[in-house]
Protein backbone atom coordinates (compact mmCIF):
# COMPACT_ATOMS: atom_id res chain seq x y z
CA UNK A 1 0.00 0.00 0.00
CA UNK A 2 1.24 3.50 -0.83
CA UNK A 3 0.72 6.69 1.15
CA UNK A 4 -1.69 7.95 -1.53
CA UNK A 5 -3.72 4.75 -1.38
CA UNK A 6 -3.89 4.93 2.42
CA UNK A 7 -5.09 8.54 2.22
CA UNK A 8 -7.83 7.68 -0.27
CA UNK A 9 -9.10 4.89 1.97
CA UNK A 10 -8.98 7.11 5.04
CA UNK A 11 -10.92 9.87 3.26
CA UNK A 12 -13.57 7.39 2.08
CA UNK A 13 -14.03 5.91 5.56
CA UNK A 14 -14.15 9.42 7.08
CA UNK A 15 -16.92 10.39 4.65
CA UNK A 16 -18.95 7.23 5.22
CA UNK A 17 -18.58 7.38 9.01
CA UNK A 18 -20.37 10.71 9.30
CA UNK A 19 -22.82 10.45 6.39
CA UNK A 20 -25.41 8.43 8.40
CA UNK A 21 -25.19 10.96 11.25
CA UNK A 22 -25.82 13.87 8.88
CA UNK A 23 -28.72 12.08 7.21
CA UNK A 24 -30.62 11.52 10.46
CA UNK A 25 -29.72 14.86 12.11
CA UNK A 26 -32.50 17.12 10.85
CA UNK A 27 -35.40 14.62 11.08
CA UNK A 28 -34.59 12.70 14.28
CA UNK A 29 -36.48 14.85 16.80
CA UNK A 30 -39.42 15.27 14.43
CA UNK A 31 -39.58 11.51 13.86
CA UNK A 32 -39.64 10.78 17.58
CA UNK A 33 -42.36 13.33 18.29
CA UNK A 34 -44.46 12.22 15.30
CA UNK A 35 -44.29 8.65 16.64
CA UNK A 36 -45.81 9.83 19.93
CA UNK A 37 -42.87 10.69 22.20
CA UNK A 38 -43.04 13.76 24.41
CA UNK A 39 -40.19 16.27 24.46
CA UNK A 40 -39.15 14.90 27.85
CA UNK A 41 -38.93 11.39 26.40
CA UNK A 42 -36.98 12.70 23.41
CA UNK A 43 -34.55 14.34 25.82
CA UNK A 44 -34.19 11.08 27.73
CA UNK A 45 -33.39 9.14 24.54
CA UNK A 46 -30.71 11.68 23.62
CA UNK A 47 -29.35 11.62 27.19
CA UNK A 48 -29.07 7.83 27.15
CA UNK A 49 -27.15 8.04 23.87
CA UNK A 50 -24.75 10.55 25.43
CA UNK A 51 -24.27 8.51 28.61
CA UNK A 52 -23.51 5.33 26.67
CA UNK A 53 -21.02 7.20 24.50
CA UNK A 54 -19.21 8.77 27.45
CA UNK A 55 -19.09 5.55 29.51
CA UNK A 56 -17.69 3.50 26.62
CA UNK A 57 -15.36 6.15 25.20
CA UNK A 58 -12.17 4.99 26.95
CA UNK A 59 -12.85 1.21 27.00
CA UNK A 60 -13.53 1.17 23.26
CA UNK A 61 -10.41 3.25 22.62
CA UNK A 62 -8.38 0.72 24.60
CA UNK A 63 -10.07 -2.10 22.70
CA UNK A 64 -8.99 -0.58 19.38
CA UNK A 65 -5.41 -0.35 20.65
CA UNK A 66 -5.50 -4.02 21.67
CA UNK A 67 -7.46 -5.87 18.97
CA UNK A 68 -6.85 -3.50 16.06
CA UNK A 69 -8.54 -0.63 14.28
CA UNK A 70 -10.45 -2.51 11.59
CA UNK A 71 -12.43 -4.84 13.83
CA UNK A 72 -13.56 -1.95 16.07
CA UNK A 73 -14.57 0.20 13.10
CA UNK A 74 -16.48 -2.74 11.62
CA UNK A 75 -18.28 -3.29 14.92
CA UNK A 76 -19.16 0.42 15.02
CA UNK A 77 -20.65 0.25 11.52
CA UNK A 78 -22.66 -2.86 12.46
CA UNK A 79 -24.10 -1.22 15.60
CA UNK A 80 -24.93 1.95 13.66
CA UNK A 81 -26.66 -0.05 10.91
CA UNK A 82 -28.81 -1.80 13.50
CA UNK A 83 -29.50 1.38 15.51
CA UNK A 84 -30.66 3.45 12.54
CA UNK A 85 -32.71 0.59 11.08
CA UNK A 86 -34.45 0.16 14.44
CA UNK A 87 -35.07 3.90 14.71
CA UNK A 88 -36.74 3.84 11.28
CA UNK A 89 -39.36 1.32 12.40
CA UNK A 90 -39.67 2.20 16.10
CA UNK A 91 -43.12 3.09 17.40
CA UNK A 92 -42.63 3.11 21.18
CA UNK A 93 -40.40 4.91 23.67
CA UNK A 94 -38.55 1.71 24.59
CA UNK A 95 -37.74 0.88 20.99
CA UNK A 96 -36.29 4.37 20.51
CA UNK A 97 -34.36 3.97 23.77
CA UNK A 98 -32.75 0.75 22.51
CA UNK A 99 -31.95 2.52 19.25
CA UNK A 100 -30.24 5.28 21.26
CA UNK A 101 -28.13 2.70 23.10
CA UNK A 102 -27.05 1.05 19.84
CA UNK A 103 -26.11 4.42 18.35
CA UNK A 104 -24.19 5.34 21.50
CA UNK A 105 -22.16 2.13 21.30
CA UNK A 106 -21.47 2.85 17.62
CA UNK A 107 -20.36 6.41 18.36
CA UNK A 108 -17.98 5.30 21.10
CA UNK A 109 -16.48 2.58 18.90
CA UNK A 110 -15.91 5.02 16.02
CA UNK A 111 -14.07 7.62 18.12
CA UNK A 112 -10.48 7.51 16.91
CA UNK A 113 -9.77 4.18 15.17
CA UNK A 114 -9.95 5.51 11.59
CA UNK A 115 -7.49 8.31 12.28
CA UNK A 116 -5.26 5.92 14.24
CA UNK A 117 -5.33 3.49 11.30
CA UNK A 118 -4.21 6.23 8.92
CA UNK A 119 -1.42 7.49 11.21
CA UNK A 120 -0.16 3.94 11.90
CA UNK A 121 -0.22 3.12 8.19
CA UNK A 122 1.55 6.34 7.18
CA UNK A 123 4.21 5.79 9.86
CA UNK A 124 4.74 2.27 8.54
CA UNK A 125 5.18 3.55 4.98
CA UNK A 126 7.12 6.80 5.49
CA UNK A 127 8.49 6.56 9.03
CA UNK A 128 7.57 8.35 12.23
CA UNK A 129 8.65 11.77 10.90
CA UNK A 130 5.98 11.71 8.18
CA UNK A 131 3.96 14.93 7.90
CA UNK A 132 0.51 14.14 9.29
CA UNK A 133 -1.17 17.49 8.64
CA UNK A 134 -2.11 17.12 4.93
CA UNK A 135 -3.75 13.72 5.38
CA UNK A 136 -5.51 14.59 8.62
CA UNK A 137 -6.72 17.83 7.02
CA UNK A 138 -8.28 15.97 4.09
CA UNK A 139 -9.87 13.43 6.41
CA UNK A 140 -11.33 16.19 8.57
CA UNK A 141 -12.59 18.00 5.48
CA UNK A 142 -14.31 14.83 4.26
CA UNK A 143 -16.06 14.46 7.64
CA UNK A 144 -17.43 17.99 7.36
CA UNK A 145 -18.41 17.57 3.70
CA UNK A 146 -20.20 14.35 4.65
CA UNK A 147 -22.17 16.10 7.39
CA UNK A 148 -23.04 18.95 5.03
CA UNK A 149 -24.25 16.57 2.32
CA UNK A 150 -26.08 14.43 4.88
CA UNK A 151 -27.89 17.38 6.49
CA UNK A 152 -29.07 18.72 3.14
CA UNK A 153 -30.12 15.29 1.83
CA UNK A 154 -31.74 14.27 5.10
CA UNK A 155 -33.64 17.55 5.30
CA UNK A 156 -34.95 17.29 1.76
CA UNK A 157 -35.67 13.56 1.57
CA UNK A 158 -38.97 13.62 3.55
CA UNK A 159 -40.31 16.16 1.05
CA UNK A 160 -39.87 13.82 -1.93
CA UNK A 161 -40.75 10.44 -0.42
CA UNK A 162 -44.40 9.54 -1.18
CA UNK A 163 -46.37 8.96 2.05
CA UNK A 164 -47.94 5.93 0.41
CA UNK A 165 -44.52 4.31 0.08
CA UNK A 166 -43.27 4.84 3.65
CA UNK A 167 -43.39 7.25 6.57
CA UNK A 168 -41.45 10.24 5.11
CA UNK A 169 -39.63 11.19 8.33
CA UNK A 170 -38.26 7.64 8.60
CA UNK A 171 -36.60 7.81 5.18
CA UNK A 172 -33.43 9.68 6.30
CA UNK A 173 -32.63 7.20 9.10
CA UNK A 174 -33.33 4.24 6.82
CA UNK A 175 -30.99 5.67 4.18
CA UNK A 176 -28.47 6.29 6.97
CA UNK A 177 -28.69 2.61 7.91
CA UNK A 178 -27.89 1.63 4.32
CA UNK A 179 -24.93 4.06 4.31
CA UNK A 180 -23.66 2.48 7.54
CA UNK A 181 -23.90 -0.96 5.93
CA UNK A 182 -21.79 0.31 3.03
CA UNK A 183 -19.26 1.58 5.60
CA UNK A 184 -19.11 -1.90 7.14
CA UNK A 185 -18.24 -3.47 3.78
CA UNK A 186 -15.63 -0.79 2.99
CA UNK A 187 -13.94 -1.20 6.38
CA UNK A 188 -13.70 -4.97 6.02
CA UNK A 189 -12.35 -4.83 2.47
CA UNK A 190 -10.26 -1.65 2.35
CA UNK A 191 -8.55 -1.29 5.75
CA UNK A 192 -5.85 -3.92 6.23
CA UNK A 193 -4.59 -3.84 9.81
CA UNK A 194 -1.09 -2.32 9.92
CA UNK A 195 1.55 -4.02 12.07
CA UNK A 196 1.93 -2.11 15.31
CA UNK A 197 4.31 -2.04 18.23
CA UNK A 198 3.31 -4.04 21.24
CA UNK A 199 3.69 -2.38 24.59
CA UNK A 200 7.21 -2.97 25.85
CA UNK A 201 7.77 -4.73 29.20
CA UNK A 202 7.85 -2.57 32.30
CA UNK A 203 11.38 -1.36 32.97
CA UNK A 204 12.68 -2.18 29.52
CA UNK A 205 15.29 0.24 28.18
CA UNK A 206 15.01 1.81 24.71
CA UNK A 207 17.95 -0.34 23.60
CA UNK A 208 16.19 -3.52 24.77
CA UNK A 209 13.06 -2.45 22.91
CA UNK A 210 15.05 -1.84 19.74
CA UNK A 211 16.71 -5.26 19.91
CA UNK A 212 13.56 -7.20 20.73
CA UNK A 213 12.54 -9.36 17.74
CA UNK A 214 8.95 -9.34 18.96
CA UNK A 215 8.73 -5.57 19.23
CA UNK A 216 6.50 -5.33 16.20
CA UNK A 217 3.18 -7.14 16.13
CA UNK A 218 2.73 -8.73 12.69
CA UNK A 219 -0.40 -8.16 10.70
CA UNK A 220 -3.08 -10.68 11.63
CA UNK A 221 -1.59 -11.33 15.06
CA UNK A 222 -4.74 -10.02 16.74
CA UNK A 223 -6.81 -12.87 15.30
CA UNK A 224 -4.67 -15.49 17.04
CA UNK A 225 -5.15 -14.08 20.52
CA UNK A 226 -7.65 -15.47 22.99
CA UNK A 227 -10.62 -13.45 24.16
CA UNK A 228 -9.40 -13.67 27.75
CA UNK A 229 -6.00 -12.17 26.89
CA UNK A 230 -7.67 -9.35 24.99
CA UNK A 231 -10.01 -8.53 27.85
CA UNK A 232 -7.11 -8.56 30.32
CA UNK A 233 -5.09 -6.13 28.21
CA UNK A 234 -7.82 -3.52 27.60
CA UNK A 235 -7.85 -2.08 31.18
CA UNK A 236 -4.04 -1.88 31.17
CA UNK A 237 -4.11 -0.09 27.82
CA UNK A 238 -6.73 2.38 29.04
CA UNK A 239 -4.77 3.07 32.23
CA UNK A 240 -1.56 3.55 30.25
CA UNK A 241 -3.23 5.95 27.81
CA UNK A 242 -4.87 8.00 30.56
CA UNK A 243 -1.59 8.22 32.49
CA UNK A 244 0.10 9.42 29.31
CA UNK A 245 -2.60 12.03 28.64
CA UNK A 246 -2.54 13.34 32.20
CA UNK A 247 1.20 13.07 32.76
CA UNK A 248 2.55 14.45 29.48
CA UNK A 249 2.97 18.25 29.54
CA UNK A 250 1.92 18.67 25.91
CA UNK A 251 -1.03 16.29 26.19
CA UNK A 252 -2.31 17.94 29.37
CA UNK A 253 -2.58 21.22 27.50
CA UNK A 254 -4.23 19.55 24.52
CA UNK A 255 -6.84 17.91 26.77
CA UNK A 256 -7.62 21.31 28.36
CA UNK A 257 -7.94 22.86 24.90
CA UNK A 258 -10.40 20.10 23.92
CA UNK A 259 -12.51 20.88 26.99
CA UNK A 260 -12.63 24.57 26.03
CA UNK A 261 -13.72 23.62 22.51
CA UNK A 262 -16.49 21.48 24.03
CA UNK A 263 -17.81 24.51 25.94
CA UNK A 264 -17.94 26.57 22.74
CA UNK A 265 -19.54 23.86 20.59
CA UNK A 266 -22.31 23.15 23.08
CA UNK A 267 -22.95 26.86 23.58
CA UNK A 268 -23.58 27.05 19.83
CA UNK A 269 -25.73 23.91 19.63
CA UNK A 270 -27.71 24.91 22.71
CA UNK A 271 -28.38 28.57 21.98
CA UNK A 272 -28.34 28.99 18.19
CA UNK A 273 -31.65 27.21 17.34
CA UNK A 274 -33.65 29.43 19.70
CA UNK A 275 -31.85 32.55 18.51
CA UNK A 276 -32.61 31.72 14.86
CA UNK A 277 -36.23 30.88 15.65
CA UNK A 278 -36.54 34.29 17.32
CA UNK A 279 -35.05 36.00 14.27
CA UNK A 280 -37.10 33.99 11.76
CA UNK A 281 -40.38 34.57 13.57
CA UNK A 282 -41.61 30.98 13.96
CA UNK A 283 -40.19 27.65 15.12
CA UNK A 284 -40.73 26.11 11.67
CA UNK A 285 -38.86 28.89 9.88
CA UNK A 286 -36.20 28.79 12.59
CA UNK A 287 -35.73 25.06 11.99
CA UNK A 288 -35.28 25.66 8.27
CA UNK A 289 -32.85 28.51 8.97
CA UNK A 290 -30.87 26.34 11.37
CA UNK A 291 -30.61 23.51 8.82
CA UNK A 292 -29.23 25.97 6.26
CA UNK A 293 -26.83 27.56 8.74
CA UNK A 294 -25.70 24.14 9.99
CA UNK A 295 -24.92 23.05 6.43
CA UNK A 296 -22.91 26.25 5.90
CA UNK A 297 -21.17 25.60 9.21
CA UNK A 298 -20.09 22.15 8.08
CA UNK A 299 -18.81 23.69 4.84
CA UNK A 300 -16.86 26.17 6.97
CA UNK A 301 -15.49 23.29 9.00
CA UNK A 302 -14.30 21.56 5.83
CA UNK A 303 -12.64 24.80 4.73
CA UNK A 304 -10.91 25.16 8.10
CA UNK A 305 -9.56 21.61 7.96
CA UNK A 306 -8.22 22.22 4.46
CA UNK A 307 -6.59 25.50 5.47
CA UNK A 308 -5.04 24.19 8.70
CA UNK A 309 -1.69 23.04 7.19
CA UNK A 310 -1.26 26.41 5.44
CA UNK A 311 -2.18 28.32 8.61
CA UNK A 312 0.43 26.31 10.56
CA UNK A 313 3.05 27.01 7.90
CA UNK A 314 2.33 30.75 7.80
CA UNK A 315 2.16 31.03 11.59
CA UNK A 316 5.45 29.21 12.09
CA UNK A 317 4.26 25.89 13.49
CA UNK A 318 1.21 23.98 14.70
CA UNK A 319 1.02 25.61 18.17
CA UNK A 320 0.99 29.12 16.67
CA UNK A 321 -1.53 28.00 14.08
CA UNK A 322 -3.74 26.68 16.91
CA UNK A 323 -3.46 30.08 18.62
CA UNK A 324 -4.72 31.76 15.43
CA UNK A 325 -7.61 29.30 15.12
CA UNK A 326 -8.59 29.73 18.79
CA UNK A 327 -8.51 33.51 18.49
CA UNK A 328 -10.69 33.43 15.37
CA UNK A 329 -13.17 31.11 17.11
CA UNK A 330 -13.30 33.35 20.19
CA UNK A 331 -13.86 36.46 18.07
CA UNK A 332 -16.70 34.73 16.20
CA UNK A 333 -18.48 33.74 19.43
CA UNK A 334 -17.88 37.26 20.69
CA UNK A 335 -19.53 38.57 17.53
CA UNK A 336 -22.58 36.40 18.25
CA UNK A 337 -22.74 37.94 21.72
CA UNK A 338 -22.27 41.49 20.43
CA UNK A 339 -25.00 41.17 17.78
CA UNK A 340 -27.52 39.32 19.96
CA UNK A 341 -29.62 42.49 20.09
CA UNK A 342 -30.02 42.77 16.32
CA UNK A 343 -33.24 41.61 14.72
CA UNK A 344 -34.61 40.75 11.30
CA UNK A 345 -32.41 40.21 8.27
CA UNK A 346 -29.41 41.95 9.85
CA UNK A 347 -29.51 39.59 12.83
CA UNK A 348 -29.82 36.51 10.60
CA UNK A 349 -26.95 37.63 8.39
CA UNK A 350 -24.55 38.42 11.24
CA UNK A 351 -25.45 35.21 13.08
CA UNK A 352 -24.92 33.13 9.93
CA UNK A 353 -21.57 34.71 9.07
CA UNK A 354 -20.30 34.41 12.65
CA UNK A 355 -21.43 30.76 12.75
CA UNK A 356 -19.53 29.87 9.58
CA UNK A 357 -16.35 31.74 10.57
CA UNK A 358 -16.52 30.10 14.00
CA UNK A 359 -16.37 26.63 12.45
CA UNK A 360 -13.49 27.64 10.18
CA UNK A 361 -11.43 28.70 13.20
CA UNK A 362 -12.53 25.74 15.29
CA UNK A 363 -11.52 23.26 12.59
CA UNK A 364 -8.09 24.84 12.22
CA UNK A 365 -7.49 24.47 15.96
CA UNK A 366 -8.99 20.99 16.12
CA UNK A 367 -6.95 19.65 13.21
CA UNK A 368 -3.67 21.00 14.55
CA UNK A 369 -4.45 19.69 18.05
CA UNK A 370 -5.14 16.28 16.53
CA UNK A 371 -1.78 16.33 14.75
CA UNK A 372 0.05 17.31 17.95
CA UNK A 373 -1.79 14.59 19.88
CA UNK A 374 -0.75 11.87 17.43
CA UNK A 375 2.85 13.10 17.51
CA UNK A 376 2.90 12.75 21.29
CA UNK A 377 1.82 9.09 21.45
CA UNK A 378 2.82 5.71 20.08
CA UNK A 379 0.64 3.18 18.30
CA UNK A 380 0.16 1.23 21.54
CA UNK A 381 -1.97 3.97 23.14
CA UNK A 382 -2.95 6.03 20.10
CA UNK A 383 -6.72 5.44 20.08
CA UNK A 384 -6.99 5.52 23.88
CA UNK A 385 -5.41 8.97 24.02
CA UNK A 386 -7.59 10.31 21.20
CA UNK A 387 -10.60 8.90 23.05
CA UNK A 388 -9.39 10.76 26.15
CA UNK A 389 -9.34 13.93 24.07
CA UNK A 390 -12.89 13.24 22.89
CA UNK A 391 -13.93 12.66 26.51
CA UNK A 392 -12.37 15.99 27.48
CA UNK A 393 -14.38 17.71 24.75
CA UNK A 394 -17.58 16.06 25.97
CA UNK A 395 -16.76 17.04 29.56
CA UNK A 396 -16.51 20.65 28.45
CA UNK A 397 -19.88 20.21 26.76
CA UNK A 398 -21.43 18.85 29.94
CA UNK A 399 -20.10 21.87 31.85
CA UNK A 400 -21.64 24.19 29.26
CA UNK A 401 -24.98 22.37 29.41
CA UNK A 402 -25.09 22.74 33.18
CA UNK A 403 -24.12 26.42 33.29
CA UNK A 404 -24.63 28.34 30.07
CA UNK A 405 -28.23 27.23 29.57
CA UNK A 406 -29.14 28.53 33.03
CA UNK A 407 -27.20 31.75 32.41
CA UNK A 408 -28.96 32.30 29.08
CA UNK A 409 -32.37 31.67 30.65
CA UNK A 410 -31.79 34.31 33.32
CA UNK A 411 -29.62 36.89 31.52
CA UNK A 412 -30.04 36.19 27.80
CA UNK A 413 -27.85 34.56 25.17
CA UNK A 414 -25.35 37.45 24.94
CA UNK A 415 -23.77 36.90 28.39
CA UNK A 416 -23.63 33.14 27.83
CA UNK A 417 -21.83 33.55 24.52
CA UNK A 418 -19.54 36.14 26.08
CA UNK A 419 -18.47 33.61 28.73
CA UNK A 420 -17.83 30.96 26.04
CA UNK A 421 -15.81 33.46 23.96
CA UNK A 422 -13.70 34.39 26.99
CA UNK A 423 -12.95 30.73 27.76
CA UNK A 424 -11.96 30.06 24.16
CA UNK A 425 -9.69 33.11 24.01
CA UNK A 426 -8.05 32.08 27.30
CA UNK A 427 -7.45 28.58 25.90
CA UNK A 428 -5.15 30.10 23.25
CA UNK A 429 -2.64 30.64 26.07
CA UNK A 430 -2.32 26.84 26.33
CA UNK A 431 -0.37 26.85 23.06
CA UNK A 432 2.12 29.52 24.12
CA UNK A 433 5.55 27.92 24.59
CA UNK A 434 3.95 24.56 23.90
CA UNK A 435 6.18 21.63 24.91
CA UNK A 436 7.38 19.55 21.99
CA UNK A 437 4.67 16.99 21.16
CA UNK A 438 6.92 14.07 20.25
CA UNK A 439 7.18 10.50 21.53
CA UNK A 440 9.80 9.94 24.16
CA UNK A 441 11.70 7.26 22.31
CA UNK A 442 12.19 6.70 18.61
CA UNK A 443 12.24 3.00 19.34
CA UNK A 444 8.51 3.16 19.93
CA UNK A 445 7.83 4.51 16.48
CA UNK A 446 6.83 2.33 13.59
CA UNK A 447 9.59 1.48 11.12
CA UNK A 448 9.36 2.89 7.64
CA UNK A 449 8.54 0.45 4.91
CA UNK A 450 8.72 1.07 1.19
CA UNK A 451 7.00 -0.68 -1.62
CA UNK A 452 3.39 -1.86 -1.74
CA UNK A 453 1.50 -4.48 0.24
Amino acid sequence: MTARSALRRYMLVSFLTWLPVGLMMTSMVLLLTERGLSLAQVGLVVTVFSIVTVVLELPTGGLADVVGRRVVLAASAAFLTAGLALMSVSTTFWMFLVSGVLKGVARALSSGPATSWYVDTLHRIEGHEADLKPGLARGGAMESVSLCVGVLAGGGLPLVVPPSLMFPLAAPSLLGSLAAAVLLVVVLLALPEPGRFRRSPVGASPEQVRRSPAAVAPEGAHARRSLASVLREVPATVASGVRLAVGGPALRRLMAAAASSGVVLVSIELLTPGRLAELAGTAERGSMAYAAVAALGFAGSATGSTLAPRVARLAGGSPRGAIAGSALTALSVGALAATAGLGGAAGLLTAGVAYVVLFVGGSVTGLLCLEMTHKAVTAAERTTVTSTSSLSLQSGGILANLTLGTLAAHAGVAPAWAVAATMMLASALLFVRMPAATVSSPAQALPARSGSD
